[in-house]
């Protein structure tokens, strides 16, 4: 019984000085590591776009609006401003992560579908949004939206929302004391401004589309008038 007890006792032991030299290895490993700011200044390590602080972002790229931002309102008006839909539908999730892959790590796409690290940054500066690959413009649009939702803070700061919600008061009670919103003044002005020679099929076309007329009217004052 003592023999076996010691042999126990020892095997403890050599167990526990292992443990030691295995967690020493490893602190003095972590302590050697290179700090994030060295990585940065070598270039081995980039911000992501995605999930980046916006003034960061901004400040990094010299600019105050991110440049991905930029890229995907021009497609929107280049080729997305007629789409029924437009950052409503959803598009092709695969293929938004694919874009966002592609502005996270600045990579070039090769023809054979490869990734290969650019020979400078930025290259989501020198993406291409008008190749095939992104013809869908639900695809931009669901990356933009992506990009906003995974902002760290929201575009507009919370400690501001009080302040957005007293102005939006206050505008309500200056504009619609009598409740009279340019959306109820043309329900009740439209059948009596547009009056069809012959009754319609369905007599509530002639209230509601003569309506809308009298909202975008109001609405649009200086521009029509």
């Amino acid at each position: 019984i003592r023999l076996s007890s010691h042999r126990s006792t020892s095997r403890c032991a050599e167990g526990s000085e292992q443990k030691n030299r295995v967690r020493n290895k490893l602190k003095r490993l972590i302590a050697k590591r290179p700090s994030l700011q060295s990585l940065q200044e070598r270039g081995l390590f980039r911000d992501q776009v995605f999930g980046c602080q916006l003034e960061s972002l901004c400040q990094r790229e010299g600019d105050t609006v991110p440049s991905f931002v930029r890229l995907c309102v021009e497609a929107v008006d280049k080729k997305g401003l007629d789409v029924d839909g437009i950052y409503r539908v959803s598009g092709n999730l695969a293929v938004v992560q694919k874009l966002r892959f592609l502005v996270d790590r600045e990579r070039a796409v090769t023809s054979d579908g490869r990734y290969l690290f650019p020979e400078q940054p930025g290259q989501e500066g020198r993406l291409d949004l008008d190749s095939a690959e992104w013809d869908d413009i639900h695809v931009v649009t669901g990356a933009l939206k992506l990009f906003l939702r995974e902002l760290p803070q929201p575009l507009v700061p919370p400690l501001l929302l009080p302040h957005f919600r007293a102005a939006l008061e206050g505008s309500q009670k200056d504009l619609y004391k009598n409740r009279m919103t340019a959306h109820n003044l043309g329900i009740v002005f439209g059948p009596t401004l547009f009056r069809p020679e012959q009754e319609p099929a369905d007599p509530t076309a002639h209230v509601f589309y003569p309506g809308q007329l009298i909202q975008l009217m109001l609405t649009n004052f200086t521009s029509l008038f």
